[in-house]
Order: structure tokens, then sequence, then C-alpha cells
């Protein structure tokens, strides 16, 4: 049913107000230092399927369930010396862990897609970390966005996209990281990445002492959220690597624009400096700027393929992909 979306300060009233409104049950947009998620109960299969109602979100994609602290997430998953090692050194922040359930696991069947994995995460952000404290279970809390679209950076990002369909959303201001956390799978057949993000590769190489499988291959049924061939789309169709706009595109820059003709009107430039953390902060919230403004397509400067690099073309080519 249509309900009215408040937005909510990030003070501990608010705090109290989201968390209430999560063991009852509801829909809540919460700020994280990676883009601002869609938070309900996450053992609460109707909950749950709130979640995936109001993203229009396809249900073989499974959630990422977030914890306040390290104990509460070993408590819903089997962790092992890799996983351990990983989230000794990474929470909380932007890792999300992919492990087998444990027998105590009260994250639903649902937000698991019926896996007998699941994806945990204990984010760095104070407000989050207050309203998952305050509201004593798993929070499942993909993006605060439509199914496929652009993830939110802000709150009013969120509005824009669920507006009149979620309960509530805080408002912490911009995230800091911008684009979703790095997914990692620690199962029987080793460390997997599975997801580019927040955590560069080498710093968990680093970590390991070995190098990282990557997959990256987005199947019929994932094990973790992001994994679709097209994701993060915008409207517009997009054409990366791109030396320059053609005649009608609208243009994402990276570094020194390019010379010769002036650039389009619609144009956003992710970092001049070339600053790949300042580019992922920048990222979806452009691509939306953009996107609002109605073009056929949206040219897409290189981006170096390096530490942040990697998670903002990962972003790029699924927002490219045929949809």
């Amino acid at each position: 049913m249509p309900r009215h979306t408040r937005l909510l300060g990030a003070d501990a009233a608010a705090i109290a107000e989201a968390a209430a409104l999560l063991r009852e049950g509801g829909l809540v947009g919460l700020p994280t230092e990676t883009v601002y998620g869609l938070a309900a109960d996450a053992t609460d299969g109707r909950a749950v399927a709130a979640i995936y109602e109001a993203k229009g979100r396809p249900h073989f994609n499974p959630l990422i369930a977030h914890l306040p602290d390290t104990e509460s997430a070993l408590r819903e998953g089997r962790f092992d010396a890799d996983a351990q090692a990983l989230a000794q050194a990474f929470w909380p922040g932007p890792l999300t862990l992919v492990v087998p359930i444990s027998a105590a696991c009260s994250v639903s069947e649902l937000a698991r897609a019926g896996l007998e994995t699941l994806a945990l995460r204990v984010p760095a952000h104070p407000v989050a970390q207050a309203v998952l404290a305050a509201t004593g279970r798993p929070v499942a809390a993909p993006s605060a966005n439509r199914s496929g679209r652009i993830s939110p950076t802000s709150a009013q990002h969120v509005l824009a996209d669920l507006d009149g369909r979620i309960d509530a959303v805080l408002d912490a201001g911009p995230t800091a990281i911008g684009v979703e956390s790095t997914i990692v799978a620690c199962l029987a057949d080793g460390p997997r990445l599975l997801r580019h993000g927040g955590v560069p590769r080498s710093a968990l190489e680093a970590v390991l002492g070995r190098p990282l499988a990557v997959d990256e291959e987005g199947g019929a049924a994932p094990i973790a959220p992001g994994l679709l061939a097209s994701h993060y789309a915008p409207e517009a169709h997009m054409r990366i690597d791109a030396a320059a706009p053609l005649p009608g595109e609208a243009w994402l820059g990276f570094g020194p624009e390019p010379a010769g003709a002036p650039l389009p009107a619609l144009a956003r430039n992710l970092s001049p400096a070339g600053d790949l953390a300042e580019a992922a902060a920048n990222l979806f919230a452009f691509m939306r700027a953009l996107d609002d403004g109605a073009p056929q397509v949206i040219a897409v400067a290189p981006i170096p393929a390096s530490g942040l690099g990697d998670a903002i073309n990962d972003r790029l080519r699924r927002a490219a992909a045929p949809r």
C-alpha cells in the first residue's frame, strides 16, 4: 500500500524511531559508508518481501545482512580462517563476506534466496551502527533504489526512487565511499572475489597472503547481491571507455578533459584531478544527474583499472550491459 515516507534526521530520536520501525516490520532508508541501504528486519520474511516489492527486485538475488559488530555476525555464519582474517582486518567497513549459515542463523530463507550461505557485513557508518545496535537483530539492506537503477548516495536519491514506498529515510548527508561493499565468498573452494567495491583487491590479498580468485560472472542464480549482468543502470545507454563525447551524447569525464571540441551542456567530471576515491564518491550521483537530463547516450571516459577503479569499472560495465 502507498505510505507516507518520513524524512528523519540522524540524531538519537531519529535512530530510536528507525529501530522501532524495523522491529515492527517497516522499511527504512539507512545511511552507510558505501551507499544508502533499504533496511528491514532480516529475520522477518514478510519484511524482507516488502524490500523486494519496494525495489522490484528479482527474488533470486540474495540480500546482505548487516550486523552492528563482528561478534553478532559470527553467530549467523560459519567463518573459516580466511573469513576470520578478513573480518578482523576490514570490519567494521565496506566488506561483505559470504559464508555458510550457522546452526543458529536467524536470517530468513527469503533474504538468503533459499541458499545455505549468507552475505554478512558490519558497516562502519556511526548512524548505521547505532540503528543496528538498537534494532537488536540482523538487518537486510540492499541499496535503497528501484532494482537495477543507479544506487543512492544521499537521502534525496532514496526519496527520488522510493518516496511513498517505504516508511522513512534517515538523512546523514552524502555517503563517504559512494560504491557498494566488496564481496568475498569464503566457502569450501577457498576465498573468491565476487564483486569489486570499497576494499581494493590488493588489500584483501595482503591479508590473505596469496592471490585472490575472481568470479565476476553474474549467473542465473547469484550467491551474492549485485551480480546480475545489467545492474546500476540509468535510462540512457552507456558508452564506456570513450575518448570524447559524440554529438548529442552526455559526458561523464575523469581527469583532464579531452582537447578540441567543447563539452556538451550535459556533462560532469568524476574527478578532474584523477582521484579514484573522489570519482567513486561521485559516480552514482553524477550518473543520476546526467540521466535526469534525458540523454539517449552517456559517454564515459576511461577509468584506470586499479584500486577503486576496479569497482568503478565494474559498475560502469553493468550499467552498460544489454537490458
